[in-house]
């Protein structure tokens, strides 16, 4: 946390939420840090809450002094003040990754501002950053520095499981894995390569019977506009919220 002046709104923040009862997890570059080790200058504080809390997580820091909003109602709100941003992740922009019941199950301890924190679990922050791919903002790194701390003890069937239909993104960023870190590729299970191989060998041997849509949208908003536009693909972003 940088001594800019947010550790007291962030403080408050936190203490809001607490009084008030809200469940929430704490992810963004405090959970990279826990996970990781890698230290970033921070603008905010990123809190996960379910989508059924994010009314009351507004409401208790608009208490506190917050000047709140619902930026996207498909994910994302916002607490300000002197500001300072507290922003409230409860889905992903794409439609996958809504925060659930698994996320607070799962969530690891730590501390923040002397106060003891649940952050995130690694597994569920595997799952949404692999498909932040955005011209201005990739997280392929992150999702890479997550594997080489975190590979040998990961949940690999729940991750499985969180990926389900969109696996092919998964196995790209494992095979990507292998390449940035050659000595370090032993780290994923082979149960599980060969799984996904085994799927993509299927896919090739029998293709999926799915025409005219582009699943590049799940991946970035911006650059996929001419497949729906000038190529008339339908957009994986629009049939994940249908």
């Amino acid at each position: 946390m940088t001594d800019d002046g947010s550790a007291g709104t962030y403080r408050d923040a936190l203490v809001g939420l607490r009084d008030a009862g809200i469940p929430h997890l704490l992810g963004g570059a405090f959970a990279m840090r826990h996970y990781t080790g890698i230290e970033r200058q921070t603008k905010d504080l990123d809190v996960f809450v379910r989508r059924a809390d994010v009314d009351r997580a507004l409401a208790a820091l608009a208490t506190a002094g917050f000047t709140t909003e619902i930026t996207s109602p498909a994910w994302l709100a916002k607490a300000t003040r002197e500001g300072h941003l507290v922003d409230f992740v409860f889905g992903a922009d794409n439609g996958i990754a809504d925060v659930d019941d698994l996320w607070f199950e799962h969530a690891e301890a730590g501390e923040l501002l002397g106060f003891p924190v649940a952050v995130i679990p690694v597994e569920e922050m595997l799952w949404s950053k692999a498909f932040v791919m955005e011209r201005h903002r990739y997280d392929g790194a992150d999702v890479a520095h997550l594997l080489r701390a975190r590979a040998e003890r990961l949940d690999w069937q729940r991750l499985l499981t969180r990926f389900g239909p969109h696996w092919r993104v998964l196995l790209a960023h494992l095979v990507l894995f292998g390449f940035i870190y050659p000595g370090e590729a032993a780290a994923v299970p082979d149960r599980v390569m060969r799984d996904l191989l085994q799927r993509l060998e299927g896919e090739i041997r029998v293709p999926p019977d799915v025409e005219g849509v582009c699943q590049g949208t799940l991946l970035s908003r911006e650059q996929y506009t001419v497949d729906i536009e000038r190529w008339e693909y339908r957009s994986a972003r629009d049939l994940t919220r249908t």
